[in-house]
């Protein structure tokens, strides 16, 4: 037991290099990951919610993509994609999209339709209702997508390692491999949580930040 501990100083002190590299490779393919589902989802997620008829069509799609298991996803795509980032970085997209999607929607659809109205009586046009009432108000919804979708796309990354870019999952899976080294995976499990932690409050952050009439708005 004391060769193989569940959790080693010493191996995160000797290993600290190897740990960050696996870290900015984890955040970095999570963050262009839900970048790219947001430029995505979000222009889709208006779209759907003003061409009802588009809404069962593009939400039915998303989710059944984000049934597929994450596995078998990757295992689908690296013959025609190759082996690396690439694969999972387009299977991180498709898992990310549903969640994103589904809150763009129920948050334009949540507006209070008297808000809207007064907006158009102002003499507010579609676009300006849009961009200036529909927009803002469905917002907090997004963010949380956003946060939903980034601590998912974390945890996910690490099952890349099938298609070899798996970040933090290539520490994992080695610890497998070196006769369970449960330090190794801990460890790596441990900056999982932790980075979720941290893009989850960076995003939250962000998104006070760009709300700041909800925090005015509270008694």
């Amino acid at each position: 037991m004391a060769a193989n501990p569940w959790f080693s100083w010493t191996y995160v002190v000797e290993n600290a290099d190897t740990l960050w590299a696996y870290t900015v490779q984890h955040a970095l393919l999570t963050v262009q990951a839900v970048a790219i589902a947001a430029v995505i989802a979000v222009p889709l997620g208006i779209l759907v919610s003003r061409i009802r008829w588009m809404s069962g069509a593009v939400i039915g799609t998303a989710a059944v993509l984000y049934t597929v298991p994450s596995l078998a996803l990757f295992a689908i795509l690296a013959p025609f994609l190759g082996i690396g980032r690439t694969p999972v970085l387009i299977g991180l997209v498709v898992y990310a999209l549903l969640v994103i999607l589904r809150n763009t929607v129920a948050g334009i659809d949540g507006v209070d339709p008297a808000v809207l109205d007064a907006a158009r009586g102002l003499g507010y046009g579609r676009l300006r209702v849009l961009l200036r009432v529909s927009l803002p108000n469905a917002l907090p919804s997004v963010i949380a997508g956003l946060r939903l979708a980034t601590v998912s796309t974390v945890a996910l990354v690490t099952v890349g390692v099938v298609v070899g870019y798996g970040g933090l999952g290539q520490l994992m899976f080695r610890g497998f491999r070196n006769n369970f080294y449960r330090a190794e995976i801990l460890s790596a499990t441990l900056a999982c949580v932790l980075l979720a932690v941290v893009l989850d409050v960076a995003i939250w952050a962000g998104g006070r930040a760009l709300t700041p009439w909800r925090e005015r708005g509270r008694p």
